[in-house]
């Protein structure tokens, strides 16, 4: 008897994920300029097509996504991350 296939994996998406963190981290006294949000591939692309989020959320400019007026870094990643220092381009 073949086994039944796995149930589909809930996949949390990234607004739900990093919107709380990046609060958070602007409740510290974090400058919005001092956070990188670094999205592996996969993620970049759910947080674009996410129907949730607020298109006024993210923005593209001078060549540069951001989510919530933090910098999104792209790829070369294998999990997503907020990460709270400046990233070098």
């Amino acid at each position: 008897m073949a086994k039944p296939p796995a149930p589909p994996r809930f996949i949390r998406s990234p607004d739900l994920r990093f919107r709380p963190q990046i609060a958070a981290a602007l409740a510290e006294g974090v400058a919005i300029d001092d956070m990188t949000l670094c999205l592996t591939l996969i993620d970049t692309s759910r947080l674009t097509r996410d129907a949730t989020t607020p298109v006024a959320d993210i923005s593209f400019a001078g060549g540069v996504m951001r989510f919530l007026g933090v910098k999104v870094a792209t790829g070369g990643i294998s999990e997503s991350a907020l990460n709270l220092r400046p990233v070098a381009p």
